[in-house]
């Protein structure tokens, strides 16, 4: 059978035919070094493997609390400084103004000592798990007729409902924890939106954000439950992270930090230098 921890044993590479990434290192790696360990652990418990996907989740999500706290605490910025982001907009309105707004918006974040790519970068850093848990569920054979709730196969899509017909991208049933996982990932996108308060987001980014969900409803309706029941329980529990950040985060306490920095003598950096004079270049080019 596929089962990793059998073929390893062989000292043949025959577990390489399991598909967990191996053309991308980092996947295989953490599937390899992170992932199925705790998972073998968990088994060795003799838990049901649902629950064994919840530890597996908790724990996952402990590790990236960290991460997702300064996730937060750069969006808790941005929402400070959205007033005068605003402020920003009205006084340059015209589209050939385009460049002096992003100047200003630059020099603002700049004095306030605020990167806002702070909250990309830790966002990012979470992408190559993700994957890694994309390529774990559907290759674990550990899931096989394993039931869960509704679901009677872990490995497989949960039907509730067998339509009797094919919906083009969708299919002829509807796998409940799909549904589940894509209503909370619409939810999250719709609080994370609320914080994410940057007035210079491009206004087609916010439809954007809201079509992917819709696009997972169609694509994970006939992949593995087990997969769906991950992603349904991270938002979940991401929501629990986000509650209980929110309370850790003095916005009062964070704006008068950043007033205190404003008062502070800026000092710009030559990578800083170099960046306004090809802006100021751009600028004159066009007149």
């Amino acid at each position: 059978p596929n089962k990793y921890r059998t073929l390893r044993k062989l000292d043949l590479d025959l577990e390489r035919q399991i598909p967990l990434g191996w053309s991308f290192a980092p996947l295989a790696w953490i599937n390899r070094g992170a992932v199925i360990p705790v998972f073998n652990w968990l088994e060795s418990y003799g838990m049901s493997y649902g629950i064994i996907i919840l530890v597996l989740t908790i724990m996952l999500k402990i590790v990236l609390l960290p991460i997702a706290f300064r996730t937060y605490k750069s969006s808790a910025k941005m929402r400070v400084l959205k007033p005068e982001i605003d402020e920003i907009g009205k006084k340059f309105p015209k589209k050939e103004d385009s460049m002096k707004k992003q100047q200003a918006t630059m020099a603002l974040y700049k004095k306030a000592g605020v990167s806002p790519m702070a909250g990309c970068v830790p966002m990012l850093l979470q992408f190559p798990i993700l994957i890694a848990m994309f390529r774990f569920f559907p290759a674990s054979i550990e899931l096989r007729q394993q039931g869960f709730l509704w679901a009677d196969d872990l490995s497989s899509y949960d039907s509730i409902v067998d339509l009797g017909f094919n919906i083009p991208f969708y299919g002829d049933h509807v796998s409940l924890f799909t549904l589940l996982m894509t209503i909370s990932t619409i939810i999250y996108t719709r609080i994370n939106n609320q914080m994410m308060a940057s007035s210079n987001q491009m206004p087609g980014m916010k439809t954007v954000m809201y079509i992917m969900p819709i696009m997972f409803l169609g694509f994970f309706n006939s992949y593995a439950s087990g997969l769906s029941y991950y992603y349904l329980l991270a938002n979940l529990i991401t929501f629990g992270q986000m509650f209980i950040i929110r309370r850790m985060i003095d916005e009062d306490k964070l704006r008068a930090k950043i007033e205190a920095h404003k008062k502070k003598t800026p000092t710009k950096s030559k990578f800083q230098q170099r960046l306004e004079e090809a802006a100021k270049q751009r600028q004159q080019q066009k007149r």
